[in-house]
């Protein structure tokens, strides 16, 4: 059909009780207001004006962004039909509001009813109490005489809110400030790891406030702000932020000058700006006392506890502080050349001021990682892994950083209750750090508890909704629940964000297989293994498509392979006990469990609830595994 316009239209009636209101612009259903951020919104109701059509991705991005917009709009755009899907309760799988037309762009394909035609009243006319009108104003005090009345009170509601600019948006409930990444003024690229790190560390800081009054934008649901030519009240409505804070850094040699600017959103007027050159030691003080001023401008009192944590700030040697820097901008890749990068410069800060807690903990999460996804022995990596965790606990005792990486280590250890300890010691010192209920949330699948998984793994991602690794992880909460559809559904959206990030094709074409999609299944893996570097433990994965698939021959070739190439290589045996579970070979089966037990093989944790050995559960030799691991037995 034709692109409908809604000129003169209220209400624009679609499927399942779902409205869209034309003025203001917003969707509702059985009375109550979506929330739902502009881009969304706006391509929500593109869509519906094309009802039926296909419309390109070149329409939509000349719609919201205009032509000659320099930022990722595919990102974007598979960004907010995510949102538009979890919002409408939509399925990717079988669509009844949005479907993706491959290649082409998208389509509403769910009935668009006829809407109501008001029409606009003259000056003089009363206003009329239309349902539209009573739901969306709720006027107690009966009907205004005249629309001028109206114009009058919107008029003065206009000058009262800009001219209280530091009054916060959402007055009751938190205020919520977005940190947008630090503009690198150095003209230097190889100067971006400071600005991406400034960025961070401001975040972190920043974040330690009053939680009770306060919410911080998580990191990686600002970086995609890095450069971007959108207002700032644009960026605002689509973090939904009632502050923002800009700033540029200009690092050379030992001095560094930054300056900052605190926005109130709604009207983009600046609240606060200052400018502080200053040398690098003194940068950790820079970021105390702008910590402070935007506490002062947004009227948020500190606690003790918060005085105690800003006051605690020490001067730090310049080239610690830039190593750790360093660390943490290529640990932020996840990429197996980037995570041994950034282990090397935590290595570094740590050897310049041993006492430098922040780099033990970035030491500790590069260990795990590599461990995880299969690139270094647990044997190696684990006793690093624990002791920087530790040593980061003992500097500073009260970082919930340092003991949610602490559980990690004692989960990937088996050492149970004691993990579990810590992240409940995380979540009291900072319920609001997204990575304590990212890592709770698998040891709770771990053991079985899949409701308080998906619900610690869904919070993670409420804190930071553009973490492509908790987005992947949601999926694999579902996916060790056995609830494959939901589990494809939520890694086909961490793909569409990032079709190069490696975890999120892992976790689908795992999904696929358990669900019986075995050629896509194995394309996906195909794609993982070969994003993720080749690492072995990918690549036993599309061994164990294959075998699914009943393609026996090319599954033992793979199983055959990996055992070669773990003469010059670590080779985790959890894969190869996958293959051959398989292909239902259980001697090979049990010997390969029983050498990655004997490894301490980091996968061996998810041994009660990995799908694969579901045919294995009642074989004694199993369940003496089980209990050996420590997990119950099933």
């Amino acid at each position: 059909m034709a692109a409908r316009p809604f000129e003169g239209q209220e209400t624009i009636p679609l499927a399942d009780g779902y409205e869209l209101d034309v003025r203001p612009r917003r969707l509702r259903r059985g009375g109550r207001t979506l929330k739902l951020e502009r881009i969304p919104l706006e391509l929500l109701f593109l869509l519906v004006e094309h009802n039926g059509e296909i419309v390109s991705r070149e329409q939509i991005v000349s719609r919201i962004w205009g032509d000659g917009v320099f930022l990722d709009t595919d990102n974007s755009i598979r960004g907010a039909v995510r949102k538009l899907r979890q919002v409408l309760k939509d399925n990717v799988e079988s669509p009844r509001f949005i479907q993706t037309v491959t290649g082409q762009g998208y389509r509403f394909i769910a009935p668009v009813a006829e809407a109501s035609v008001v029409e606009a009243p003259l000056v003089e006319a009363p206003v009329v109490e239309s349902p539209a009108a009573v739901s969306g104003f709720r006027w107690t005090l009966g009907r205004l005489a005249l629309i001028g009345i109206a114009v009058i009170v919107i008029t003065l509601i206009a000058v009262y809110v800009t001219r209280r600019p530091s009054e916060p948006a959402a007055a009751s409930g938190k205020t919520v400030l977005a940190i947008l990444p630090f503009e690198n003024l150095s003209r230097d690229p190889e100067q971006d790891f400071f600005s991406d790190g400034l960025t961070e560390e401001m975040i972190a800081q920043t974040g330690k406030l009053n939680r009770a009054r306060l919410a911080v934008v998580a990191r990686s649901s600002v970086a995609k702000y890095k450069g971007s030519t959108l207002s700032a009240k644009e960026i605002a409505r689509e973090l939904d932020a009632d502050y923002l804070l800009q700033g540029s850094v200009r690092h050379l040699a030992d001095r560094v000058r930054i300056t900052v600017q605190l926005i109130h959103a709604q009207n983009q007027t600046g609240v606060w700006t200052e400018v502080y050159d200053r040398q690098l030691t003194d940068v950790l003080a820079v970021q105390e006392s702008v910590v402070r001023s935007i506490a002062s401008q947004i009227h948020i009192a500190l606690a003790g506890e918060q005085e105690a944590l800003l006051t605690g700030a020490r001067r730090v040697r310049p080239e610690a502080y830039v190593a750790y820097l360093k660390g943490r901008y290529y640990w932020n890749k996840r990429t197996h050349a980037a995570i041994e990068k950034a282990e090397t410069y935590f290595q570094d800060a740590i050897r310049i001021d041993p006492t430098y807690g922040a780099a033990y903990s970035g030491l500790a999460d590069c260990n795990s990682g590599l461990t995880w996804h299969g690139f270094r022995a647990p044997a190696d990596a684990l006793p690093k892994a624990y002791e920087a965790a530790r040593k980061a606990i003992e500097i500073n005792p009260q970082s919930a950083e340092a003991h949610a990486s602490l559980g990690l280590m004692l989960s990937h250890g088996w050492e149970w209750a004691a993990a579990e300890a810590e992240f409940r010691r995380a979540l009291e010192l900072d319920p609001q750090y997204p990575n304590t209920h990212h890592w709770y949330g698998d040891y709770l699948s771990i053991h079985g508890r899949h409701e308080q998984a998906l619900s610690e793994a869904k919070r993670a991602l409420e804190l930071d909704p553009l973490n492509l690794m908790i987005s992947t992880w949601v999926g694999l909460r579902l996916y060790l629940a056995h609830n494959y559809s939901a589990a494809i559904e939520q890694n086909r959206d961490s793909v569409e964000l990032d079709p190069n990030f490696a975890a999120a094709h892992l976790l689908l074409g795992k999904g696929y297989v358990q669900a019986g999609a075995y050629e896509e299944g194995i394309k996906q893996l195909r794609q993982a293994a070969t994003l993720s570097g080749d690492s072995p433990i990918y690549t036993a994965q599309v061994g164990v498509a294959l075998a699914a698939a009943g393609r026996r021959h090319e599954a033992l070739q793979i199983a055959a392979s990996l055992q070669a190439a773990a003469r010059q290589r670590y080779v985790s045996p959890y894969g190869l006990a996958q293959i051959y579970a398989v292909v239902e070979r259980g001697e090979d089966t049990f010997m390969w469990l029983q050498a990655a037990y004997d490894d301490r093989a980091v996968w061996m944790a998810y041994l009660a609830v990995d799908p694969v050995f579901d045919r294995y559960r009642s074989d004694r030799r199993f369940q003496d595994l089980l209990r050996r691991v420590g997990l119950a037995v099933r």
